[in-house]
Order: C-alpha cells, then structure tokens, then sequence
C-alpha cells in the first residue's frame, strides 16, 4: 500500500490554462490510491468541465458554495474536514491572493480557510504575473503559514512568452502530496544511494556487467526523500529516470562508482550500498574493437580491490547498509559479508528465487543487523523494501547515543 492509498486528497483547480493538466492529476492520485474530491472555481470550469473530473474521480465536483444539492452532498465544511491534504493545481494569481489574506468567495477559498489539512499550492501563470513582488508576498505568506508551494516549471507559456510559470508536471505535484503526508523523520541525514550495474569495458564497443537495474536503489532514493532527507544517488549505467527532489551522479565502471562514493562519503551520515558492483573486471581491455576469431576468445580477468573496509573504517556515526544478492546459503554469506564489511545492517536476498532478482519491481528481503538479529519478509514491492530499510536506519540512529552526525549539507559534487 503506497504512501496516498485511502487518503482524502482534496484538489482545488482555479481559472487558468494548465487547468486541462488537472485530469491528468486526478488520474495520477486515484491510481496512488487516494480518494480524490474535486472543488472548482468558476473560471476553471471555463477550461475544463467538471463532468471530466467528476468521472476521473468517481465522486462529485464542488463548483459552488451555496448550491444546495451541492451542499447535501458534500458541503464545504465536510469537504473541508475530510481532506488528508488539500491542494490548489493550478493556482493562480488571483486564488494566491484570496488565500494570503483570507477572502472567501467560492468554494475553493471557503474550503481553504475551514480546513485544518496540510494544503499545498502549485501557482501557474504568465512569468510576470508569477515575478510580480505582489505575488511573491503573498506566496511568501502562504510558505510563512505552513504551505507548500510547488514550484512552477520552465518553458514556453499558453501566453507566448518564454518563463517561469508553467504548472509543476502532475507527477511532481504526487510526490510533493506523499511528502506532506509522510513522517519527516529522515530530516537531517544526507544519505548517499549506490545503485545500478557497472560496466567494465573488453573493448570500446563490448564490456562485461549483470543484470542490476537500479530499481531497488532508485525506490530508496525516491522514499529517503520522501521521508526529508537530503539525497544523492551514484548510478551505474541504467535507463530509469532521476528520482524528484534526489542529486544524481552518473557512474559507469566499478572504479567510477568507489570514486564518486568514497568522494561523497564526507557529506553523507548514511550510505545505502544498493549497487551491484562489479568483483571483476577484464584485465587488459583491447583498444579499439576485437574482431571475430574461429579460435574464440579468452579473457583474463582481475579482481576490483572492496572499498568498504577502508570507509568502514572512518565512518564514525555514519551508517552503513549493504545488499547480499545471493544463491545459495543465504543467510551465512549475508552475516560473513555484514562482518567484512563492517556494516550495521545488510539486506540479503535470494535473486534465484521468482519475484526477488534484478530487473523485477519486487523484493523477498532479509534484514540482518549488526547485532545478529534478523527478520526475513514476504514478496513485496520495492517501494515498500525501501520503507523497511529506511524504516531500520531510524531505529539504528535511536537506540544510539546523541552524537553530531557526520555530514554537512552542500552542493551536488561530482568527484572528478
């Protein structure tokens, strides 16, 4: 069950263009789950019907305050009460306004003012209107008050102007609406995801890699966010996109990655080892490509000296979690790998088993921690993997004594 699953989101469009963009949210937040009630401003059903939304959302739209079927149904008090999180998308210059300084004169900016939800604002309009100091003031008063304000994109308006102002893409606003509904209790650590393959190259066209997509790695990286963390991520080559709101460092060899993670290693007070980094390696890559033979190819192979000793070593209260991809005795080598490496926790898992190998959107996990505890879990998205992993780093950093963590928050650096 994900993050909005159950949850009332109350979602307030308002008259502007990006108002057709609507749709697409409403059918982002139903497919997260969430129970999805639509109120509009009259302006807004200029752009788009509410007959749309109401069948995106399977529940009545509110588009008038004093309406009394409306009222029978919903009512602005109840609409109000009911909401987990309430957000206006898009919100205009005009509804910012109303909101900062508390008119109420539709359903939108009734609702606003009865609810005690959490309530985020994504503004869209023209790049003037949205620079204007009159809207900055009052986007600044809406922050000051506990609001979140998503900010708009960039690129060319409905106006023809070239700008600031576009509505956030609807999968932003989601993960901006898991954040607010999630527990801030990874504010504070700045924690440094590996994730991916590596590759180590036989020639410059072939190389020699497995078959780790990054997924286990890149849904911690999206849930440590989530969850208030600073985050950057070292990736090996893979195709999936960068997590919202995550740093993200571009890595392609094994030596690339144990660069770019021992670099970044000062700035984290957690780092989750999520990669699949290579053992090996060729140990003379030909340059330029090697042509077919009859007699086949033989390839000497040389070991990748293990990082992890050596920052174990200098971790001090960082934490340290690993993965232990395994095909046999499970549990042993994951407890011999947690020991070498001088780790706090590792997850281990079984990839031959169906449902718990690479390239897959599940995980069948064993956590194991430095105390010798263990508990093994059913199949289960990797999305929620990363809740149990995070979920443990937040336990970890409890029981241990008050310490200054390690780590300073800074701009993304790629070690050269």
């Amino acid at each position: 069950m994900g993050v909005l699953s159950g949850k009332t989101i109350v979602l307030g469009v308002s008259g502007g263009i990006a108002a057709y963009k609507s749709a697409e949210l409403v059918r982002l937040l139903v497919n997260s789950g969430a129970i999805v009630r639509v109120m509009m401003t009259r302006n807004a059903t200029e752009f788009i019907t509410p007959l749309t939304l109401q069948t995106l959302s399977s529940n009545p739209v509110a588009t008038d305050t004093f309406s009394l079927t409306q009222e029978s149904e919903i009512g602005h008090i109840r609409l109000a009460d009911s909401a987990d999180a309430i957000v206006i998308a898009p919100a205009t210059a005009d509804v910012i306004a109303k909101a900062a300084v508390g008119i109420a004169d539709d359903i939108v900016t009734t609702v606003l003012l009865a609810t005690r939800a959490k309530v985020a604002f994504a503004p869209a309009m023209n790049v003037h209107m949205y620079e204007h100091p009159t809207v900055v003031e009052n986007l600044a008063k809406l922050r000051s008050r506990g609001a979140v304000v998503i900010d708009p994109g960039e690129g060319a308006l409905a106006c023809g102007y070239e700008g600031k102002g576009r509505l956030a893409d609807p999968a932003i606003i989601v993960a901006e609406i898991e954040k607010m509904l999630s527990a801030q209790d990874l504010a504070g650590e700045n924690i440094l995801i590996t994730a991916g393959p590596t590759q180590e190259p036989i020639d410059t066209v072939r190389f020699v890699s497995n078959r780790s997509s990054g997924k286990m790695g890149f849904a911690i990286a999206r849930a440590a966010w989530r969850r208030g963390a600073a985050v950057r991520i070292v990736a090996g080559p893979s195709a999936l996109a960068t997590p919202y709101g995550v740093e993200r460092i571009d890595t392609v060899t094994a030596a690339g990655m144990l660069s770019q993670t021992s670099g970044n290693f000062p700035w984290s007070t957690a780092l989750v080892m999520a990669a699949a980094v290579a053992d090996f390696r060729p140990a003379n890559p030909a340059r330029g490509k090697i042509k077919k033979d009859a007699r086949g190819l033989r390839l000497e192979m040389e070991s990748i000296a293990d990082e992890m000793p050596r920052l174990a070593a200098k971790k001090g209260a960082r934490l340290l979690i690993g993965f232990a991809a395994e095909t046999d005795d499970l549990e042993a080598n994951a407890r011999a790998k947690l020991k070498r490496k001088g780790l706090d926790l590792i997850v281990a898992n079984d990839v031959t088993r169906e449902g718990a190998g690479f390239e897959v959107d599940t995980n069948i996990v064993t956590l194991i921690g430095s105390d010798g505890r263990s508990q093994s879990y059913p199949q289960m998205s990797k999305d929620a993997v990363a809740d149990l992993i995070l979920d443990r780093i937040v336990a970890i950093r409890a029981a241990k004594p008050k310490a200054t963590r390690p780590g300073k928050p800074s701009r993304l650096r790629a070690v050269r």
